[in-house]
């Protein structure tokens, strides 16, 4: 009874995670008949899912019924959240049904937790614009499922030329790989092939903190060019800045606990409030003043 469970906003690593599947248990000469792809926001389609999935595969391999936008773990009609439950036991062992969602499944419901009693689950989601560790990480994960070689330095420097872009990612591992051969990816192959295009308002904040004025308004200028609106960067760095005043200030007064920073500062992920101290760490708050200081001083 192979049920898999998807989710993340990484669609690129979840379309490519999803082809491998298929390319692994179903047999090509049988594809058209063993692969079927429906759409959850469709109430009968995703009903048609969960038939099809209690259908054993014809002639060789095996079948795998693909549902996107799966309705299951992110509320659902009483009927088809029944038929759910009555399928689970009823799906072959030659036979996966694939549910996808973008977003996490909601613990709370019955429905997610009798998924979760008996799927195979994976997660594939985007690190924010903050996490640079994540972002590192993120190259590591796709240069690995591509089969490609990254040196460590080299892993860094798509992190902070590509970001969170998961797809322009694997497009751009492909053509160093290309550029390459057969040795690692280098941090030369990246500075002379990859443009940075991963800008970010938190980018400008940094450099405030730095005391890079002139950076600052560099990068500020590009985000101007590039279309990003105004109110977005003033949004962003306000509130970059009044996190650091806060864990700053908190961190000054002996205050440990994540929790009480982060709702303090109005953060909503408390693990932020790790990275905010390794940027502020040997920092005074007055520092962070400054930094709001220039900020005002060169407001968009």
């Amino acid at each position: 009874m192979p049920i898999h469970l998807y989710w993340g906003d990484d669609e690129a690593s979840r379309n490519r995670a999803v082809e491998s599947l298929i390319a692994v248990v179903v047999d090509p000469g049988w594809q058209s008949i063993n692969l079927t792809r429906l759409d959850g926001q469709d109430p009968a389609q995703a009903a048609q899912a969960l038939s099809e999935a209690r259908t054993p595969p014809l002639g060789g391999g095996d079948r795998v019924v693909l549902l996107q936008r799966s309705p299951f773990c992110s509320g659902c009609p009483a009927e088809l959240a029944a038929v759910l439950e009555e399928s689970l036991g009823l799906i072959p062992d030659h036979s996966h049904l694939v549910l996808i969602s973008p977003g996490k499944p909601d613990a709370r419901l019955r429905t997610t937790k009798a998924l979760k009693a008996v799927a195979l689950e994976q997660s594939f989601a985007l690190p924010a614009v903050w996490d640079g560790s994540g972002q590192v990480e993120l190259v590591r994960r796709t240069a690995e499922a591509l089969g490609h070689t990254v040196a460590p330095e080299a892993l860094e420097a798509l992190a902070e030329a590509i970001g969170s872009d998961s797809a322009r990612l694997a497009s751009e591992l492909e053509k160093l790989a290309l550029y390459c051969g057969q040795r690692p990816i280098d941090p030369a192959a990246v500075a002379a092939l990859v443009e940075c295009h991963a800008t970010n308002s938190l980018q400008v904040g940094d450099a405030l903190l730095g005391g890079d004025l002139g950076k600052a308004i560099s990068l500020l200028d590009a985000l101007i060019a590039a279309g990003e609106p105004s109110l977005r960067i003033v949004a962003a760095l306000t509130s970059q800045i009044r996190g650091w005043l806060w864990v700053s200030l908190l961190d000054g007064q002996g205050e440990q606990d994540v929790t009480v920073i982060a709702k303090a500062a109005g953060i909503g992920n408390p693990k932020r409030i790790y990275v905010m101290r390794k940027q502020i760490r040997g920092r005074p708050a007055a520092s962070c003043c400054c930094s709001a200081s220039c900020w005002r001083w060169r407001r968009p």
